[in-house]
């Protein structure tokens, strides 16, 4: 019942997309943020995940992941990054749906900047000159985007395994914007004894974002002269946008050496959007490859390293950004920590933290 009603979704919005194509701008980093992604043990082993996942963390790297989970589990993480000046939340509880199979699975992410100041009304366009009490007249706020999953997978056969999620997102800046967007990912994965293979297309549908702006709020800059055009500002409009497909695709091969296992993954992230900048490129089609390890001792204490971000920069210099981590199994607990951007041209911009805490009831 529940996959006949996943395949009248996807069947749903299929058809009900392309009736918006014409009227929708194309967004290159429309859903950028999501790159992110959920949890430390995967940024430790530099996101080359997608055939590695098989927990709660599955709803976002490959949403087949989530197939074979037989109990409840829930993961919450905080990342910092640039130097802690953007806050990073994602929670997500995994339930399995007992007498058939499937996994049902519930993700929420937030990425923002809290504490911007709005200093649009302290300014007095009739003396042209700051008011007299500016500070009274300063409001914060915060730039933020956020985004729901819903997932679902079972299995095809033993080895083989399926998934999906829904996904609506949602961004704010303060008061002046908000936009609302909603897409689908489906993932594959093939697990073998030694080897293992994922694939999870994202926003297999498109993804489509719609925008609305309060011209109140943005009022204020119709009082600012664009030093440029030495005319005042034009204030900026609602506007459609969508995001293509992507393709993250990827495997890896497991070893035991005794009380000792070894894993090792390579993931590439295959998109259509024409970048150019930190990508291998062939024409609008990019290129990022992803590199992981995780070495384990007795399914207890777990030591990460990876490598991602590689890319040519303008000079064709080649730069890559190494990723480290670790984690801990106590019991029904599950801690790990991942670390990144302290080398290469990420590390300008500040450290990534990452701690996660996951539980298995």
């Amino acid at each position: 019942m529940f996959e006949r009603g996943a395949l009248s979704l996807i069947f749903l919005i299929l058809v009900v997309s392309p009736l918006y194509g014409q009227a929708f701008e194309s967004a290159k980093y429309g859903g950028d943020f999501l790159s992110v992604g959920g949890g430390a043990r995967p940024l430790g082993m530099g996101s080359a995940y997608s055939s590695v996942t098989r927990d709660v963390l599955s709803g976002y790297w490959n949403p087949a992941g989530l197939s074979g989970i037989e109990d409840w589990q829930f993961v919450y993480m905080h990342s910092e990054r640039f130097a802690g000046v953007v806050g990073y939340d994602y929670g997500a509880v995994a339930i399995p749906i007992e007498g058939s199979g499937g996994v049902v699975a519930l993700s929420f992410f937030r990425q923002g900047v809290d504490g911007i100041k709005n200093t649009l009304h302290a300014w007095d366009p009739e003396q042209n000159q700051p008011r007299s009490d500016p500070t009274s007249y300063i409001r914060e706020f915060s730039a933020s985007d956020m985004a729901f999953y819903l997932s679902y997978a079972n299995n095809l056969s033993n080895r083989w395994h399926w998934g999906l999620s829904a996904k609506v997102l949602h961004s704010r800046l303060g008061p002046f914007a908000n936009a609302w967007g909603y897409s689908l990912d489906t993932g594959l994965q093939m697990r073998g004894d030694r080897y293992q293979f994922g694939i999870n297309i994202m926003n297999i549908t498109t993804l489509l974002k719609f925008w609305t702006v309060d011209e109140i709020e943005l009022e204020g800059l119709k009082n600012f002269i664009n030093p440029d055009t030495g005319k005042p500002e034009t204030l900026p409009e609602g506007t459609n946008e969508y995001v293509r497909p992507s393709v993250k695709i990827g495997g890896s091969r497991s070893f035991n050496f005794g009380d000792y296992s070894l894993v090792t993954a390579l993931d590439t992230d295959i998109l259509f959007e024409g970048r150019q900048t930190y990508y291998l490129n062939i024409g609008d089609i990019s290129f990022e490859p992803h590199l992981g390890t995780e070495l384990g001792y007795k399914d207890l204490i777990f030591i990460r390293a990876g490598i991602t971000d590689l890319h040519f920069d303008d000079r064709n210099a080649f730069f890559m950004a190494p990723t480290l981590g670790t984690g801990l199994k106590l019991g029904a607990f599950m801690v790990d920590y991942g670390f990144s951007s302290f080398a290469g041209i990420a590390s300008d911009l500040g450290f990534t933290h990452r701690i996660s805490l996951q539980l298995t009831l």
